[in-house]
């Protein structure tokens, strides 16, 4: 299994400890502020140390506005499936369409038995998790005329009513490990659930599991790219490596990126009850792993791309057929904080060389993370100008900002222009971490050139901060501008002049040695 394309998610995992009920809220909330698409709780009704699990979905539900919720896995032979199909229809309907439904075939049987469940063999078990999602299924489809009718040796429902729908397709992702709950996941589910932790070799485990969640889906005349493939991940942030998913950040990024491009996983839920992990994972790690496997996947038929796809099937050389950004030429600050005219120049490239598809890819995909950029730096000072001018009303401003990629719940003119800040820290960090190494690596010659961004990229977070003293200068003189747009304009100076000079130097090395190492 390689990629499948699916668009990334990442997620926490989080302890529904009884005894911190409090901690338990104030961390999936932190879930949301610092980013991530989803919050998920493990499920044992049996446990009392722990909350009931559904109960604190709902409680969560209810003090978020964004992140998505899931139980990790729901505990099925404790929970019946048409009351499970409904209470997840129901709660996703109350909240717009943020539920999904992890589901679990069961474990720990003693316990379940003793708490009132039947104790199943593994084979019963795989069998009632088949007759569960087909109850499950039934009830959500509402639109479909006549009773539910599931003659199952577990689970019979006979003459139920349908309904209600949930608000969006949710999504039934199952835990499983073995050949015929795999199987099991490739014929009836939408999603393969396992914890890392649970694979005794690690990652050398997924091919072959992989491999049979596509053969059950082949078998059920379905598409295997179609099924999303899920880990639960642990590990440890540290400033050393030493071992898998136990080092830097940087580190974890391009371990993530690998398990995306190789083995298909596009969403990483993190287990940790830890607030500075939580933070890492979704601010540091995440975008980063979205942007390097973003640039390793092409877009075929469109532009350059094709063109390039073209004459190297035709088997003569290309030319680059990537256009870097010309500078604006503009300056709206009176401040220079660099010379531009002693910046070095990249070495030519070789002779006579072929920039296949996905080289000309990895070049384009850096002019498109700074179009973004350029595009987002624009809205932020039309909006300033608006505010500025009195032409937009805070609630007009809302309006707008909400149209926009890195919207705010809690929308204020500072919170956006800080979010816009930190998006450009997490680029320039993401390059001096990983992507410029790798350069001078591949290419000694570039060396005088990476210097130099990397000197541009602390004046710029000098920059970023000047504009953070701004905002907190506006909170004191709500009505006074000046020192944020002239912070702005110093921003958008600094960074469209960095933005073009970085790619007229880097997006042709980018081309033929990629992002990271083995990508081309």
């Amino acid at each position: 299994m390689t990629d499948n394309g699916h668009e990334l998610a990442f997620g926490g995992f989080l302890t529904p400890d009884a005894g911190r009920p409090d901690q338990v809220v104030a961390l999936a909330t932190l879930c949301e502020q610092a980013g991530l698409d989803l919050v998920t709780f493990q499920d044992h009704p049996y446990q009392p140390a722990f909350l009931d699990t559904w109960t604190l979905m709902s409680y969560v539900a209810a003090a978020t506005d964004r992140i998505g919720l899931a139980g990790n896995v729901l505990n099925l032979p404790l929970r019946q499936p048409v009351v499970l199909a409904r209470s997840v229809a129901s709660l996703d309907l109350l909240t717009g369409g943020r539920v999904e439904l992890g589901l679990g075939a069961g474990a720990f049987w003693d316990a379940i038995e003793a708490t009132g469940g039947r104790r199943l063999t593994p084979g019963a078990a795989v069998d009632a998790l088949d007759e569960a999602i087909q109850v499950i299924r039934e009830v959500w489809d509402a639109e479909r005329r006549g009773m539910i009718r599931v003659a199952g040796e577990h689970y019979r429902v006979v003459g139920a009513k349908r309904g209600p729908a949930p608000a969006h397709p949710v999504g039934i992702w199952v835990g499983a490990y073995k050949p015929r709950m795999l199987r099991l996941v490739g014929r009836a589910a939408d999603g393969w659930l396992p914890s890392l932790a649970y694979l005794p070799k690690g990652p050398d485990d997924l091919p072959a599991l992989n491999a049979l969640v596509d053969e059950g889906a082949r078998a059920a005349g379905r598409d295997p790219g179609s099924i999303r493939r899920m880990l639960n991940v642990t590990g440890t942030f540290s400033r050393s490596s030493t071992s898998f998913l136990a080092g830097p950040p940087e580190q974890w990024v391009e371990e993530l990126a690998g398990l995306t491009l190789e083995h298909g996983v596009t969403t990483f839920i993190l287990g940790s009850d830890e607030p500075r992990a939580i933070q890492l994972f979704a601010q540091e790690v995440a975008p980063a792993v979205r942007e390097l496997v973003a640039a390793e996947r092409t877009t075929p038929g469109s532009g350059a791309r094709a063109v390039a796809e073209e004459q190297a099937a035709a088997g003569g050389p290309t030319t680059l057929a990537v256009t870097p950004t010309p500078d604006p030429g503009v300056r709206r600050s009176a401040r220079r904080l660099w010379d531009e005219t002693t910046r070095p120049t990249a070495p030519p490239p070789p002779a006579g060389h072929v920039y296949p598809a996905r080289g000309q890819a990895a070049g384009q995909h850096l002019v498109d993370v700074h179009d973004h950029l350029r595009q987002e730096l624009a809205q932020v000072r039309d909006l300033l100008e608006q505010v500025r001018r009195g032409a937009v009303s805070p609630g007009g401003a809302r309006a707008a900002l909400n149209a926009m990629t890195m919207r705010q719940n809690d929308w204020t003119l500072g919170a956006y222009c800080a979010a816009y800040c930190t998006v450009v820290t997490q680029h320039h960090g993401l390059e001096d971490a990983s992507i410029f190494p790798h350069l001078r690596r591949s290419d000694a010659g570039l060396g005088p050139v990476l210097d130099r961004l990397e000197q541009e990229h602390v004046v710029i977070h000098g920059v970023v901060e000047s504009v953070d003293r701004a905002l907190v200068e506006l909170i004191g003189s709500p009505g006074d501008f000046t020192a944020l747009q002239e912070a702005v304009d110093l921003l958008t100076d600094t960074l469209l002049s960095h933005l073009s000079y970085e790619e007229h130097q880097i997006v042709e090395p980018l081309a033929r040695h990629g992002f990271f190492p083995g990508q081309l």
